[in-house]
């Protein structure tokens, strides 16, 4: 790695969580270079504006997110088992989930009218999340765990519907019960499908 690369991963690394819990509008320059130990001249020597650095910071938070998800489904066999790992992670988000929580909702929400780039990175990150699910879904019902009349996209969307609002919720209220309420439903709407 050269020393050009190490300083832009040194700068995404270290302001990824403030973009994740302050947002774009939130996040200053003073903030990056507080978090960054760099100067001005040299975080925009090495991005050419705030939202350069966003977007790579959306693309470390979101990478982050999905390695949790993606290791706890991974170490499980069936495809039911796939799908009930995602309330292990979002129920006690681990060490490793981004500091903010899910990089998905915080961006999707600021950046839906104001910024285009992330609100298109959100975007991705969503279709890419919802293939994943129906890809599982799709091997559980071809497998006979999952009834042949589920449809796969629509699991997916109301699975993922139901995680980033029961992040959202619990968020907003301070209050980690909601969390909890609404990943039982997601383990019973997981467990229905059968």
């Amino acid at each position: 790695m050269t020393k050009a690369e190490r300083t832009r991963q040194l700068i995404v690394e270290k302001t990824a969580p403030i973009f994740n819990t302050k947002g774009y509008a939130g996040t200053s320059l003073a903030d990056m270079t507080e978090a960054t130990g760099l100067t001005k001249g040299s975080v925009y020597g090495n991005f050419a504006n705030k939202e350069e650095v966003a977007l790579a910071a959306f693309d470390y938070n979101w990478k982050q997110a999905q390695s949790a998800v993606r290791d706890q489904m991974a170490a499980r066999s069936t495809s039911k088992e796939k799908l009930l790992a995602l309330t292990g992670v979002f129920e006690n988000l681990p060490a490793c989930f981004p500091k903010g929580g899910c990089p998905l909702l915080n961006t999707a929400i600021e950046a839906d009218d104001t910024h285009p780039a992330l609100r298109d990175k959100a975007m991705e990150a969503f279709r890419g999340w919802k293939a994943n699910l129906v890809s599982v879904i799709k091997a559980g019902i071809a497998s006979g765990e999952f009834r042949k009349d589920v449809g796969p996209e629509e699991t997916a969307i109301t699975l993922i519907a139901l995680i980033e609002g029961a992040i959202m919720i619990s968020r907003l209220t301070d209050n980690a019960a909601y969390n909890q309420a609404v990943m039982s439903a997601v383990k019973k709407t997981i467990i229905d499908l059968a």
